[in-house]
């Protein structure tokens, strides 16, 4: 257990410091209002910024671990984008005033008989921009450095079997092997120790 014990410290303040900041910018976007469009979007995205430092915050923890942030490409699009365009519909169509598009996302919404579900679900317009935040950073996750850099793959050089090898493919084969007994050989023979005569020679004996 206390070789988890820096990594859990870790998380732990990381995931202080986020609910910290999270909620200063929920603080902050209650300064903004919604008194006009522009205010109402301004609130909406620093809403989203808290729920996004909130999510991250786990992932984040884990920098001391050697890990490095990493998008999922497959988590976004199956997951943020359906969360993006469903909440961002009720957000557009329940905006203040007639702001970005609001009648054509009202019009729309009256003709698929959505409008009273979209109504009711307005009235949580925070909840869905933290929503969305949250969500957006949920599609991040913590990997290891050599996983998050991507490695060329190398082509495997496998030798056809015999069968499938042509005419050309086999002599070179055979030459190849012809040529590597020779060099075996010479290295053979040269790794012979030197003939040393002790005694007296054969001349020396007719003499």
């Amino acid at each position: 257990m206390r070789r988890y014990g820096l990594y859990d410290a870790t998380r732990g303040l990381t995931l202080a410091l986020a609910a910290a900041l999270a909620g200063l910018l929920l603080y902050l976007a209650t300064q903004v209002g919604q008194q006009t469009t522009a205010r109402f979007w301004a609130e909406m995205g620093i809403v989203a910024g808290a729920g996004l430092v909130l999510a991250l915050a786990p992932v984040l923890g884990g920098w001391s671990s050697g890990l490095r942030l990493r998008l999922s490409p497959g988590t976004f699009l199956l997951g943020f984008i359906p969360v993006l365009i469903v909440a961002g519909w009720i957000l557009l169509a329940t905006q203040p005033g007639s702001g970005w598009h609001e009648g054509t996302f009202v019009r729309w919404s009256h003709d698929m008989g959505l409008m009273g579900l979209i109504h009711d679900l307005g009235l949580w317009h925070g909840v869905l921009a933290f929503g969305i935040g949250l969500v957006l950073g949920t599609t991040m996750d913590a990997v290891p450095v050599a996983m998050a850099e991507p490695v060329a793959a190398v082509p495997a050089t496998r030798s056809r079997p015999w069968y499938r090898r042509s005419q050309t493919e086999s002599d070179a084969d055979a030459a190849l092997t012809a040529e590597e007994r020779a060099q075996q050989r010479e290295a053979a023979r040269r790794a012979e120790p030197p003939m040393v005569t002790v005694g007296r020679s054969t001349d020396d004996v007719d003499e």
